[in-house]
């Protein structure tokens, strides 16, 4: 949403951003206005309990006044924050919905999306995921109702389609093309490539030397025990490489002792630090996982959680890294796949491929052509985020 609204800004649109305090100093920063969004329970616990979805009416009822007093042309919502939707289409504003990942909706012939399932080879594999698409269909249903209830409190009309949450006039799809598998598109869904952002921050000089450079970045929200960081370290200090890798802030239980080729740090810029790797080791984060395709580096996935076993099936069935089951992360095993990537051509030539893809296709100036195409053409309009 950063990415998004830095580019709004730059095409002369007063955008206001909407979103926790945390991000008001790069808010501000990008040009945009600072609108604060509500810090409160979300999900249900014994002593508050709540009904489906009732933290999205209370913050669509909040949000009525900021979009009256902003009046904008055209609401963009991310997709899992649902209240400014909503509260856009109250107040009869058309509406955006941008995806920071791969596109979620299924289809025939597709594994249930964040299993971490590949996309089938054969007729025979297809069958088998489409006889789980009745389960996974009820339970599409029943969220369709659950948002129905919602959109009735909120005097919106019931919808028919299942994944109501998602804008039916603009979809933004923040991921790259070679990472989707191949479907029919809606005609308002559109991949326009990643929204890349992330805070300032100094550059980090890698060992010396000139043997190839892996950048280890775990999660920031997973892996708590920093297993895969502790295995990356202890296996690629004894191969042919050098490695820049990273805590993120989360010290782990114990600390790790790095070998003279490894340099270990608290925090590193993904954009300066990716481009000279020649291979990222992550958790397959998608944010992640984008940067370093982005910067042209082979990624080695180790997914734990989250959407990164999906993240980490799309990278493998695209060719464009190896993927390390997190159960089997260990010195060795991160060692092999950090070979493997190194030593197999033709993940370079498929990342090289994404790498000058993305030079040529920017994610955020796209996403803003098309808002501003939902918007009428109208210049300047007011746009309004939450992040």
């Amino acid at each position: 949403m950063l990415a998004l609204g830095e580019r709004l800004v730059s095409r002369g649109h007063d955008v206001v951003l909407q979103t926790w305090a945390k991000w008001q100093e790069y808010v501000e920063a990008g040009g945009m206005r600072y609108a604060p969004a509500g810090e409160y329970q979300v999900f249900p616990t014994r002593d508050k309990p709540l009904k489906p979805y009732a933290a999205v009416v209370r913050a669509a009822r909040e949000m009525a006044p900021l979009v009256d007093s902003v009046a904008p042309d055209v609401v963009v919502a991310d997709i899992l924050t649902l209240a400014p939707a909503l509260a856009g289409e109250v107040a009869g504003v058309p509406v955006a919905t941008v995806i920071p990942h791969v596109y979620p909706v299924g289809a025939r012939g597709f594994p249930p999306y964040a299993l971490g399932a590949r996309l089938p080879r054969t007729a025979l594999g297809r069958a088998g995921w489409n006889a789980l698409r009745r389960p996974v269909g009820s339970g599409e249903r029943r969220g369709r109702d659950e948002l129905n209830e919602t959109r009735r409190r909120l005097g919106l009309a019931p919808q028919e389609r299942v994944h109501g949450g998602l804008s039916d006039r603009l979809v933004l799809v923040g991921t790259y093309p070679q990472l989707e598998y191949p479907r029919a598109w809606p005609a308002h869904v559109h991949v326009v490539g990643p929204l890349l952002w992330e805070p300032p921050f100094a550059t980090t000089d890698p060992p010396a030397g000139s043997d190839p450079l892996v950048v280890v970045a775990p999660s920031t929200s997973q892996d708590p025990e920093q297993r895969m960081l502790a295995a990356a370290v202890a296996g690629l200090g004894r191969a042919r490489v050098r490695v820049v890798a990273t805590w993120n802030r989360r010290p782990p239980p114990t600390p790790l002792r790095a070998a003279a080729n490894t340099r270990l740090v608290e925090w590193i810029s993904y954009s300066k630090s990716f481009p000279g790797a020649a291979v990222v080791v992550c958790h397959a984060g998608h944010g992640t996982l984008v940067r370093a395709l982005h910067s042209g580096a082979v990624v080695v996935a180790v997914p734990v959680g989250a959407d990164m076993g999906e993240n980490a099936a799309r990278l493998d069935w695209a060719g464009l890294g190896v993927r390390l089951p997190g159960r089997l992360v260990a010195p060795a095993t991160v060692r092999l796949a950090v070979t493997r990537a190194l030593e197999q051509p033709r993940y370079r030539e498929r990342v090289s491929s994404v790498s000058a893809w993305s030079a040529d296709h920017d994610g955020p100036t796209r996403a803003a052509e098309l808002i501003e195409a939902l918007g009428g053409g109208i210049a300047p309009f007011r746009v309004k985020d939450r992040a």
